[in-house]
């Protein structure tokens, strides 16, 4: 009897991928190759800016073997970006650290919607927007 595929979900920073935590310890505890992850990690991604993090969901197979999947950049990356930020409130409902624009925020859902389980633009849309006020970035009309 074999065992079931295993997935693992990780934030790895983008072309920067090594065997330190978390990537080493978490990969090697299921007894895969760590350096063959990092190597095809940064490969993949080295078209993209270094450091951005991006999602990535490992299906590592019952003969660790494993194949991996990269997503966009977090939402709140993008956030952070679009509004000039380098990080967001400590207290969201009382200070704001930054504005964002509508049309931004709608760059963002159509950057995230292939990541979503929605293909309705509005409710990726209404999403960033909760992410942004629990951030404490306002939305600037236009």
């Amino acid at each position: 009897m074999s065992k079931k595929n295993i997935y693992i979900k990780l934030q790895v920073l983008s072309g920067m991928a090594n065997p330190s935590p978390p990537v080493g310890p978490i990969l090697g505890q299921r007894g895969i190759n760590i350096m063959q992850f990092c190597k095809l990690f940064n490969k993949k991604t080295s078209n993209l800016q270094k450091g951005i993090p991006i999602p990535v969901i490992i299906k590592i197979n019952s003969d660790r073997s494993f194949t991996f999947v990269t997503k966009s950049p977090t939402v709140s990356y993008l956030i952070k970006k679009y509004a000039s930020i380098n990080f967001g409130s400590k207290k969201p409902g009382n200070n704001i650290v930054g504005y964002i624009k509508e049309s931004d925020i709608l760059n963002i859902a159509k950057i995230k919607i292939c990541d979503t389980n929605s293909c309705d633009i509005n409710s990726v849309y209404k999403s960033i927007v909760g992410t942004a006020i629990s951030m404490g970035v306002k939305i600037k009309n236009k």
